[in-house]
């Protein structure tokens, strides 16, 4: 089969251990995105099979109807809004997806935290400039940790947090706070409760229509002045340009993310990354070998089950 890997930023699919599951087939990779139709329709023409990185390359109606080789799409990762599935149904491509462990996107939201409280960046640039300790920083330990969401990351997250003295408080939908109760979590007594007592807010909802800009300029406000907002889920989940004059305003105090409305982000081009009170990263979050080898590892297997005419983990039959 003819195989295009989409959107490999770091060039690095060809050297995890589990490519070798596509020795028998003609592979193409590119590492950079294109989002226009035409780009997209010259990159994939002759694929029979297209590997999607996460959310990083979208696939519509519009696309699709100019692909008539197309058979597969195998997804690292669960299929989400990037995907018209209805729309591969229609066109006769079969759509398959898997699982990642999403402990590293745990790791990734509690190293952010820390990076926060202790003033981590800005006292690494001051140390390389010549200069030595600035700023005082603060613990983790003592904190109301806000958690927005208790899915399987939230709940992953909310011991970890817990097991490091934090005190996890969550809020979500009633199903939501009967999990984390079950689980021995305090629950907040109300939205606005939530988002006056968090020290320390992290959110951890799943994008999807129910959740977009989930998270209000309104809700923001209430914030306390030296509060921290970490997103490591999807910049989607917050209305557009509340944390940017959030920020601004001071309430919250400072944020972590790690994701964008638009992305990749490239020459600096979001706002938030010019401010002095948010520390930026480059969508990291699931980004790590352990992860990737499953990630990868899955949907080159459901591509050598659909080639055998097995085919496995569809989300389309």
């Amino acid at each position: 089969m003819n195989i295009v890997i989409s959107d490999d930023y770091q060039d690095c699919v060809k050297t995890l251990e589990c490519f070798a599951k596509l020795k028998d087939h003609h592979v193409t990779i590119y590492n950079d995105t294109v989002k226009d139709v035409d780009s997209l329709v010259q990159r994939y023409k002759d694929a029979d099979a297209i590997v999607l990185t996460r959310e990083r390359t979208s696939i519509t109606k519009e696309l699709l109807e100019r692909l008539p080789n197309l058979k597969l799409i195998s997804q690292t990762g669960k299929i989400n809004y990037h995907v018209d599935v209805q729309a591969c149904k229609d066109q006769g491509v079969m759509v398959c997806d898997g699982s990642g462990s999403g402990a590293c996107t745990v790791e990734l939201n509690l190293l952010l935290i820390l990076a926060a409280l202790r003033n981590l960046v800005p006292e690494v640039e001051r140390l390389k400039s010549g200069l030595w300790q600035g700023t005082l920083g603060r613990q983790l330990s003592g904190k109301t940790v806000g958690v927005l969401g208790f899915g399987r990351l939230g709940s992953q997250l909310s011991h970890v947090l817990k097991a490091l003295g934090a005190k996890p408080l969550v809020w979500g939908r009633e199903s939501t706070l009967e999990k984390a109760k079950a689980q021995g979590f305090e629950v907040a007594s109300s939205r606005e409760a939530f988002f006056k007592t968090c020290d320390i807010l992290t959110i951890q909802l799943r994008l999807i229509p129910a959740t977009q800009h989930f998270v209000t300029a309104q809700d923001l406000a209430m914030m306390k002045p030296d509060s921290i907002l970490v997103n490591v889920s999807r910049a989607e989940l917050i209305e557009p340009g509340a944390l940017y004059e959030g920020l601004k305003k001071g309430r919250p105090g400072f944020a972590a993310v790690d994701v964008y409305e638009h992305e990749p982000v490239l020459g600096a081009a979001d706002p938030l990354i010019a401010l002095p009170n948010c520390l930026c990263s480059p969508h990291l979050g699931f980004v790590e070998k352990d992860n990737y080898e499953v990630y990868y590892g899955t949907a080159f297997d459901n591509i050598n089950a659909f080639a055998a005419g097995k085919a496995q983990n569809v989300v389309n039959g």
